[in-house]
């Protein structure tokens, strides 16, 4: 294997893509002049998000969208009347091209001849250059010259194209030279140079394209570039509570990636109820009286919890919104999901199953997870411990630095096993609840670490969190591509989310601990929450309501990325961690950046 540009680590196995599709489309082209890298995932990568301006775009094209009258031949074209006709789609074999024109416009030329002209439609506004003269966009000239050079290739005299844009209600003309088809036929060339040699184009570096990207969640253009100026990640070391800041990585990164999510999940746990569908409404019924009434737009996620019915018209409708629906038992036991067919990216996933047969590389990544978990327990216990233990802090701190170093995933797993311990021994002294105990004989205190089934409140809290946690990384990885069973240093296990568990390892007490403990501490859940079955214990429907609501506010609440001091909500953070590993495996960055809170 050969060694790989960023010298850690061999180069990651190539990856055999299959033959791309015999046509590029016209307005593919206009994407590799914007820029190659956002057609390159569109292209040959099949990926795509909308955006509001993708949204209103499609909106304005409806009309032009309908097919009109039928093109003749162009040896017909001559006797036919001057006409007008839209959504014509044509190929040329010659170029490898095949374009969808809006309009396209038939009428009498200068000398006689029918010329055909064709008229897209662009949602912006046209370019004005240095004379104020208006004139098309770069990437509108190349996806117009491709149209024109396919009807050209179909025997029609095309001399001209039309973009109207939409902002500013205006035509430009584009004439066409033998100047633009030279420069366009070049264009070609380079795009299907591109897509063919499986490589993605860098990000581009500070451009004022990115922030109107509908891609820019996928692409993570400033992370990338920040990370590849910063070369391989140095172990991150960890600080006192009156340690120096981190010193800030070179690049700039700019906050481009929205801070927080506008939709939010819903919880369902009341058993009984019913999901069903009424128009563009999601009902939750009890019985036959309507409980709560869903808009699609408003929520981006359905966890159902026990016995709660869901219709088909409802998940068929779920489904092509791309909004997910998780199922868990009623105790909290994260079963599995459903989801539409939204993730395409099939290469990824050969990437990540010739990964897991990779040592170094499992190895070198469950360092990193396990090193930052060590990390960010060590921080949680200084931020809320009544008082610390010098002692347990100094050996967290080795066995991090130690988990860095280890040399096989057994002793790796050893390690993280003597942390945990230290660290669950001192976790009641983060618990600042009242002395006492409820009725039925429940206290808040915490001894060890016990599951499966929790056998006090604490652990009942801790077990329910983590199966939640687990359950938004799965989402994670089906949203990026992944396939969350096949994890590196978990182990495969039939049903179990690898994956998804690896990649939680360091958020595991940012978030779930985190949330626990603000629940009992502020009194959001108290000890009538909580009911024993033999010697488990679980928690009311209102207990599980209450954890559930200091769980989305702990995912909600914003934090400031240490590599790109930025400020994003953990519930963000959780999909720019799963993107920036798959950004890892392709080589784009050179080492994968786990997160450690300040």
């Amino acid at each position: 294997m050969v060694a790989s540009p960023f010298y850690l680590h061999p180069a990651p196995p190539k990856v055999v893509r299959e033959p791309l599709p015999e046509y590029l489309p016209a307005r593919m082209l206009n994407e590799f002049v914007y820029c190659p890298r956002l057609f390159f995932y569109e292209w040959v990568e099949g990926l795509f998000r909308e955006s509001s301006d993708t949204v209103e775009g499609s909106v304005q094209h409806r009309r032009v969208d309908t097919p009109g009258k039928a093109l003749p031949e162009a040896q017909n074209l001559a006797d036919a009347p001057d006409f007008k006709t839209r959504a014509v789609t044509l190929s040329s074999e010659r170029y490898k091209l095949i374009a969808k024109i809006d309009l396209l416009e038939v009428r009498e030329g200068p000398s006689g001849e029918k010329t055909v002209t064709p008229v897209d439609y662009k949602h912006g506004q046209p370019k004005e250059n240095a004379a104020g003269e208006l004139e098309l966009w770069p990437a509108d000239r190349a996806q117009l010259a491709a149209q024109a050079l396919v009807l050209r290739d179909n025997g029609y005299t095309c001399d001209e194209a039309l973009v109207f844009y939409a902002k500013t209600r205006q035509r430009v003309r584009l004439p066409v030279t033998a100047e633009l088809v030279a420069e366009t036929l070049a264009l070609l060339d380079q795009a299907w140079s591109v897509a063919r040699s499986g490589l993605i184009p860098a990000p581009l570096e500070d451009s004022p394209k990115c922030p109107g990207c509908s891609l820019l969640p996928i692409c993570l253009p400033d992370e990338v570039n920040s990370l590849l100026a910063a070369g391989p990640l140095e172990p991150e070391r960890q600080l006192s509570l009156f340690g120096e800041p981190v010193p800030k990585r070179p690049g700039r990164v700019r906050p481009l990636v929205s801070a927080r999510d506008d939709a939010r999940p819903v919880y369902l746990n009341t058993q009984g109820f019913r999901v069903g569908k009424s128009g563009d409404l999601l009902q939750v019924k009890e019985k036959d009286a309507v409980r709560q009434q869903l808009r699609l737009h408003e929520i981006n996620q359905i966890n159902l919890f026990g016995n709660i019915q869901i219709s088909t018209q409802a998940l068929q409708t779920l489904c092509e919104a791309g909004i997910p629906v998780s199922y868990f038992s009623q105790g909290g036991w994260f079963y599995g999901l459903t989801q539409g067919l939204q993730t395409k990216n099939v290469y990824l996933r050969v990437m990540q199953f010739k990964l897991r047969e990779e040592t170094w590389f499992r190895l070198r990544l469950a360092r990193s997870l396990v090193a930052a978990k060590i990390r960010n327990h060590r921080t949680l216990l200084m931020r809320n411990h009544v008082e610390p233990s010098g002692l347990v802090l100094s050996q967290m701190k080795q066995l991090a630095e130690r988990a860095e170093q280890e040399p096989a995933l057994d002793s790796l797993l050893g390690v993280e096993g003597l942390a945990a311990r230290l660290y669950f021994q001192s976790f009641a002294g983060m618990l600042k609840t009242e002395e006492g105990e409820s009725p039925e004989g429940f206290r808040f205190d915490f001894s060890a670490r016990n599951r499966r089934p929790p056998r006090d409140p604490v652990n009942a809290l801790l077990s329910l969190g983590y199966s939640v946690l687990a359950k938004d990384f799965t989402l994670a990885c089906y949203l990026v591509g992944f396939d969350p069973l096949v994890g590196y240093y978990h182990e495969l296990r039939f049903g179990r989310p690898a994956l998804a568990l690896d990649l939680m390892e360091p958020f595991r007490a940012l978030i779930v601990d985190s949330a626990v403990l603000t629940a009992l501490n502020t009194g959001m859940i108290q000890r009538t929450d909580f009911v024993r079955s033999a010697t488990a214990v679980g928690l009311t429907p209102g207990g599980r309501r209450a954890f559930f609501q200091a769980y989305e506010q702990r995912m909600d609440t914003l934090v400031t990325h240490p590599l790109f001091d930025y400020r994003v909500s953990y519930r963000r953070l959780l999909e720019i961690q799963a993107r920036l590993l798959a950004k890892y495996m392709g080589g784009e960055i050179p080492e994968y950046p786990v997160f450690v809170t300040r």
